[in-house]
């Protein structure tokens, strides 16, 4: 087949519903009518001779040949796209856009603030949206340009991927200013001897701290288990319980709760932050202007 042949159109709707999975999301996104994306669709089954996609209730799934063909549809696609928006830039103090950037709650909490003051100096009409790491298939999500970077340890994100080193953390016992450990260093049987409130945070790096706690036979008196940060202040700063938690979180909370945090009896492994983007967006010279800021406000 040649390409005189085919409406590079229906291509645009092919990898729509690659990403998408829907005929009406497809249509909603294209600006397009649902019959003129199913319309788009019989035409590109009849010329290619194949289903490409079928229908399940978790909506349109593609065919192998249909996988086959995204393979090398989709960076065919990336490099025509970016011949075509070569010579755009993006101007912050004038651009009106918006950006999703996939961040656990320990994230939200370290980053945003800092990341909104500098988006209001510089970029007046820029937003950003949050989704957590965990919620989401980031992977596919940032495939299909639906998240434009990712914040954390994050390993899952590979092939395809960049990423750049933003910090590396350690863990602290956090407590609340006045708590009778609160003395500068908590030693390994006081550490034993407290209650703890432990965060279980499904889908994050956070979950090796339990780990090396086993390993080391320690065995904490867990009190209360939540499976989340953001609540870790609240709950610290009106009991005795202590929280292992990483330095980022216990130095952005430690004031405004009223804590205080020492090192960690129990020697931690630190974890590597870092910035992830997809290298569909390597080039977007607004994925670039993001990721610079992120890297000049917080990279080591």
């Amino acid at each position: 087949m040649e390409l005189e042949e085919i409406d590079l159109n229906l291509l645009v709707v092919f990898r729509q519903l690659l990403a998408e999975k829907r005929v009406s999301k497809v249509a909603e996104n294209l600006g397009l009518t649902q019959p003129a994306v199913s319309n788009a669709l019989a035409r590109l089954r009849k010329l290619l001779g194949d289903d490409l996609f079928t229908r399940t209730p978790q909506g349109m799934a593609p065919t192998p040949y249909a996988e086959q063909l995204a393979a090398s549809l989709t960076p065919a696609l990336e490099l025509i796209r970016g011949a075509l928006n070569q010579r755009g830039g993006f101007d912050p103090a004038t651009a009106r856009r918006g950006f999703t950037v996939g961040m656990s709650d320990i994230g939200e909490i370290w980053f945003l603030p800092r990341l909104v003051e500098a988006l209001v100096r510089t970029a007046p009409n820029v937003s950003i949206s949050t989704v957590r790491n965990a919620s989401v298939n980031l992977k596919d999500e940032m495939e299909a340009a639906k998240v434009d970077l990712a914040i954390g340890l994050l390993p899952q994100l590979k092939a395809g991927f960049f990423q750049r080193r933003l910090l590396h953390t350690r863990y602290v016992c956090l407590m609340r200013q006045g708590h009778p450990l609160d003395k500068g260093h908590v030693t390994l049987q006081e550490f034993r001897d407290a209650e703890h409130v432990v965060v279980v945070a499904q889908g994050t790096g956070h979950g090796q701290v339990d780990e090396v706690m086993q390993r080391a036979g320690v065995q904490r008196r867990v009190r209360l288990t939540v499976p989340h940060f953001t609540a870790v202040g609240h709950i610290v700063q009106t009991t005795e319980l202590l929280a292992t938690v990483p330095e980022p979180l216990a130095q952005r909370i430690a004031g405004p709760f009223g804590l205080s945090w020492v090192a960690s009896p129990v020697e931690v492994p630190g974890v590597p932050i870092n910035l992830f983007w997809h290298a569909r967006v390597h080039k977007d010279p607004a994925n670039v202007w993001l990721r610079n800021l992120v890297l000049e406000l917080f990279g080591g």
